[in-house]
């Protein structure tokens, strides 16, 4: 398919607001920054073709959604009326999408992490098919849509890490074992929404943890091998947990990371109680693994 015919000549020429925002310098954005910059440049200079740029590069790279079905992108006005937004991507493999940061995120995402895309989409559907659109989504959608939105994915080789991160250990995880950033831990944000809200940042800015227990080499390994090894493992873990509810998730302030913010090099940064909480997790904290 040539990038003539995947273009939608109809489509509304309006640019993607604040695109021009994105600072691709930012240490969380680093797994997206090449893709990113270079689909900020094409949508800026033909806003009209953005969604047409988007389909022939999932055509190209042939990843599929939660049924199999082949990755591409529509415009939103194609989702038929009264259709639910994943059960549709489940169905044809093309992703609604508007020209706006939101869905801009989104369609990086699904190429950086194709597979836990497809897992969460394949349960997203499959819970629709059971419960259908109306009333309450239930628990396991709740789970699902705050995972796709707001997700960190706190990558760690080491347990009293993992343990710090979820008893609120904040002094321990950031500060005294500020040394082991990058070498048995680190923090890759995977929503969409929280990486939206990143490009103006602020502080209090918390994302869901979900906990990948990794095997120490990954620290040492290439970008390219940790990058597919992450996208297996968490697509895996999603796709055969029994249970997911928000109880699994740890709180984790994303400005803190080690690295992520030029303040938080000072102590005194994680004093702020109303951003550093204590707390206690429940009882299904301790079991969230990968």
């Amino acid at each position: 398919m040539t990038r003539e015919l995947c273009l939608d000549e109809g489509a509304s020429a309006s640019a993607i607001a604040n695109l021009e925002r994105i600072d691709w310098s930012a240490p969380w954005l680093a797994p997206y920054a090449a893709r990113g910059a270079r689909w900020q440049h094409s949508a800026q200079a033909d806003p009209s073709g953005f969604v047409g740029m988007l389909a022939c590069e999932a055509q190209a790279a042939g990843h599929v959604t939660g049924n199999g079905r082949l990755l591409s992108f529509i415009e939103q006005a194609e989702l038929p009326a009264g259709s639910a937004y994943e059960a549709h991507i489940a169905a044809t493999g093309g992703v609604p999408t508007r020209r706006n940061l939101h869905d801009f995120f989104n369609a990086l995402v699904w190429f950086a992490h194709p597979r836990v895309k497809a897992t969460l989409n394949a349960r997203q559907a499959r819970a629709i098919e059971r419960g259908g659109i109306t009333g309450a989504r239930g628990a396991e959608r709740d789970f699902l849509t705050l995972f796709d939105e707001n997700a960190v994915l706190f990558v760690c080789a080491d347990p009293q890490l993992s343990a710090a991160l979820t008893t609120f250990d904040w002094r321990r995880l950031f500060v005294d074992e500020r040394a082991v950033w990058g070498t048995r831990c680190e923090v890759r944000v995977f929503g969409h929404a929280l990486l939206e809200k990143l490009v103006t940042p602020y502080k209090a800015c918390t994302g869901h943890a979900w906990i990948v227990s990794a095997p120490v080499d990954y620290f040492a390994w290439p970008p390219h091998r940790q990058n597919e090894w992450l996208d297996q493992a968490v697509a895996a873990s999603l796709a055969d947990a029994a249970i997911l509810d928000n109880g699994r998730y740890a709180p984790l302030p994303v400005l803190g990371v080690p690295g992520f913010w030029p303040a938080n090099t000072a102590p005194a940064f994680y004093d702020d109680a109303h951003v550093f909480r204590a707390g206690r997790r429940t009882r299904n904290a301790a079991k969230q693994a990968s």
